[in-house]
């Protein structure tokens, strides 16, 4: 690591995490594998992981962690190569990331636990539900991948082997620059520059055609209570995908909601939060 993400990550660790609802979101740091790890957690009751999308980091979900923890203790890993996480190397895929997560969950000392997953976490959840079933009580995805092979075309696009390359280092550079001014004018995380980790991770499960990293013929095993929540709007994997894994999953259910996109837990934050909990109890 050279000194300018050393720097990076040490003033990112001593930020100050705002209190939002009366709930403090504790900023943390843990050694898993060797790995230097950065996660949030908050709350008090039952354990449940949040794992986040490939656009961002574990800041997308500080609203909801906020709201979650009213009734759950929250962990909100950065997954590696994401946010203040080391990454694990220079190229590494969704079952390695579900290696991950059963090593944080052993670091903080989960045995079983709930767990939600947003995009690629969604495909990072699922395929860590399936191997590790007796771990899981109930599995939420969002807007998830690995249910099927349609997804936007930007987003197979940038995925290209061969865009990747072209990037270089320099590009990679300027995107981890951007991403450290964005920090700092904006702590919130709403902007979310796309990292290198998203990048060269988003080219091994997509194709210039489709989704390369289908789970879809094995939901059918999946034997925990599953609930699917999509927006109509989702501009980059679509809604069908919710209604057909709900039909093969033998305790899948669907929530819906009109009119929003791909980020649903952030812009409906609260009737996203209400059926979350009610599934979960």
């Amino acid at each position: 690591m050279d000194w300018r993400c050393l720097v990076e990550r040490v003033l990112f660790l001593r930020r100050t995490v705002p209190v939002s609802g009366g709930v403090e979101i504790q900023s943390k740091t843990i050694r898993v594998n060797g790995l230097l790890v950065h996660y949030y957690v908050a709350g008090r009751g039952e354990p449940l992981i949040v794992v986040h999308g490939g656009g961002g980091d574990a800041r997308t979900w500080w609203a909801n962690i906020a709201e979650l923890a009213q009734k759950y203790t929250v962990y909100a890993p950065d997954l590696p190569g994401y946010g203040a996480s080391q990454p694990i190397g220079e190229v590494y895929f969704i079952p390695e990331l579900s290696e991950f997560l059963d090593d944080f969950a052993t670091a903080i000392g989960l045995d079983r636990f709930y767990l939600i997953g947003h995009s690629l976490g969604g495909g990072v959840a699922l395929s860590y539900t399936l191997k590790c079933p007796h771990k899981i009580k109930k599995l939420v995805l969002v807007s998830s991948l690995c249910l099927g092979r349609e997804i936007a075309f930007w987003v197979r696009f940038l995925s290209v082997p061969a865009f990747i390359r072209s990037l270089g280092a320099l590009t990679k550079a300027v995107l981890q620059g951007i991403r450290w001014v964005a920090e700092r004018l904006n702590p919130a995380g709403y902007i979310m520059p796309l990292s290198p980790a998203s990048i060269t991770l988003g080219g091994s499960i997509t194709s210039l055609r489709q989704q390369s990293l289908v789970l879809e013929d094995r939901l059918g095993e999946l034997n925990v209570p599953t609930l699917l929540v999509w927006g109509t709007r989702d501009p980059i994997v679509p809604v069908e995908h919710a209604y057909r894994a709900a039909e093969v999953i033998p305790d899948g259910r669907v929530k819906i909601f009109s009119g929003h996109g791909h980020n649903v837990h952030r812009e409906a934050l609260s009737e996203f939060s209400r059926p979350i909990i009610g599934f979960l109890d």
